[in-house]
């Protein structure tokens, strides 16, 4: 920004008169005078859009990201179960705090900037003022929209049995917090209310807790543990035109909903948490019990060293070398083949 104003024919004034240097999501424009658009401010375009609906599979490390962007979704969600489990090794009671999440949420979106990650911020890490830095360092990472839920601070995966919920009046102050938080910052990220009411309080408890998230500035509902495909339909008609979420978390509370049945039913997003780590748990279990049991992993003949760093960017980071003249990787990475 600074430099975009030494660097601009107009007086200050004129800059002034011209520019939204409040925001920001703000950007001086490129060579070509094109605005640079964040993946936050994509994610509520595409909100915005009846016709858009958006399918974010669940990522919980750089490697599960990158393979869900290399079969071309669009957007990506960060599990906070998948993060526990990741970074911790623990299961999902609350353990994460806002530094762990905030970081992992950070590489994620910025493995492809313009790919927007919808990140799981379980209880905003604390009060009103912890909800506002939780929404601050959120947004200056990258990511493009997060949840929060009514659960207390000893929270635990929402398909676990047993919740224990704040008031109504705490969860909206969390909501309310988010809210202001991001337009103080002139950001775009987007405020995705959770309840867990469900499971304890009801259906009714629940769409009024969403009902007063909305109107304390929400952009999206989330009710969490749906058990029926009748009950979902319900919670799109009560809270309509409210974009909402459905959280597909397969053999859990919810029954299975295709993306083809959620769009249909007029939802605005599906996740899938487990899309990453289920298969990972099971892949790598049997890979481990095999080694174990022939002393070998056994691991087809493409799966290389050199095809699990090409998932990972290496021909886009040898590009770069080259480009600026380096020589480390003229001869290339590639091993002959070995009888």
């Amino acid at each position: 920004r600074l430099l975009s104003f030494i660097n601009s024919p107009l007086s200050i004034e004129q800059q002034q008169a011209t520019s939204d240097l409040t925001s920001e999501s703000y950007l001086p424009p490129t060579s070509f005078n094109m605005p640079i658009v964040t993946a936050a401010t994509a994610l509520r375009r595409s909100l915005e859009d009846p016709k858009s609906f958006i399918v974010a599979p669940g990522v919980y490390d750089g490697l599960s990201a990158r393979i869900a962007l290399s079969v071309g979704f669009d957007a990506l969600y960060m599990t906070g179960a998948g993060t526990a489990a990741s970074v911790h090794g623990q299961a999902d009671l609350g353990i994460c705090t806002l530094n762990d999440m905030r970081a992992n949420a950070e590489m994620l979106a910025n493995i492809s900037p313009s790919t927007p990650v919808i990140a799981d911020a379980d209880t905003g890490y604390g009060g009103p003022i912890m909800v506002a830095r939780t929404t601050e360092q959120y947004s200056r990472s990258g990511v493009a929209a997060f949840h929060i839920e009514d659960q207390v601070q000893t929270k635990r995966c929402g398909h676990l049995a047993g919740k224990i919920l704040v008031d109504k009046e705490t969860y909206v102050s969390r909501i309310r917090a988010a809210v202001q938080a991001r337009k103080r910052m002139g950001s775009d990220i987007v405020v995705i209310a959770r309840t867990d009411a469900l499971q304890g309080h009801g259906y009714e408890e629940s769409v009024a807790r969403l009902r007063a998230a909305r109107d304390a500035g929400a952009d999206v509902g989330f009710l969490e543990g749906i058990t029926s495909r009748e009950m979902a339909r319900q919670a799109v008609q009560d809270l309509a035109p409210w974009p909402m979420l459905l959280n597909m978390v397969e053999h859990g509370a919810t029954p299975s909903i295709s993306v083809d049945e959620a769009k249909e039913m007029g939802f605005r997003i599906i996740i899938f948490p487990f899309a990453a780590i289920g298969p990972a748990l099971t892949a790598i279990r049997e890979g481990m019990e095999k080694l174990k049991r022939d002393g070998l992993p056994g691991l087809s003949t493409d799966l290389t060293p050199q095809m699990l760093f090409r998932t990972c960017g290496l021909d886009d980071s040898l590009k770069v070398d080259v480009e600026a003249g380096g020589a480390a990787f003229q001869g290339g990475v590639d091993l002959e083949d070995k009888e």
